[in-house]
């Protein structure tokens, strides 16, 4: 489980006063659970890169509106949220098939048999979350992948903290289901 913390020495400060090195922390730091949180989104590699490349450069030019240096992850995440929702109005959400996950490393202990357990169970979850809708999947990643606060995820979103909690529940619910049906077949 990725989760999104904040290191207590982040150059949030430094990057709002147009520091180059402070943008490469800050990108460096982010750039990947940035990624995974908005590919699980859109599905597809090309345009969550240039979402996620998009989100940067609005931050960039919107630094001085963050408030609280401290939240410049739940705030970056939700700038990557608005940019998701964008593509999701203009192009009215194109289905995209899930790409083959990568290959675990070599050195790995598991037998060939648990690897393949493990990467067939892994489609069928995200074949899953996939069902679910866009509001429901993004709360679920927010909060069980990227380690988000239901205070942060609000932000994020920008819904009610009530909101969220209904979303999550309504998510887990039916992600249940959905796993139960898929047993049964």
């Amino acid at each position: 489980m990725l989760a999104v913390t904040e290191p207590a020495k982040l150059p949030v400060h430094e990057a709002k006063a147009g520091d180059p090195a402070a943008w490469d922390v800050l990108f460096r730091r982010y750039q990947l659970p940035l990624y995974v949180y908005v590919f699980e989104l859109v599905r597809n590699e090309q345009a969550s890169l240039d979402l996620v490349q998009e989100a940067f450069i609005a931050a960039t030019r919107h630094i001085e509106s963050l408030r609280d240096d401290s939240e410049f992850g739940s705030w970056l995440f939700g700038i990557a949220h608005q940019k998701c929702l964008q593509l999701w109005r203009s192009k009215r959400r194109v289905e995209v098939p899930l790409e083959e996950l990568p290959d675990l490393p070599a050195d790995t202990d598991d037998a060939p048999d648990d690897i393949l357990i493990h990467h067939e169970a892994e489609e069928q979850v995200l074949a899953l979350l996939e069902r679910l809708p866009v509001d429901q999947r993004s709360a679920l990643l927010l909060h069980s992948v990227e380690g988000f606060s239901l205070q942060e995820i609000a932000e994020i979103t920008g819904v009610p903290v009530g909101t969220v909690k209904s979303r999550l529940h309504n998510a887990k619910r039916a992600m249940r289901r959905l796993l139960e049906r898929h047993e049964d077949t």
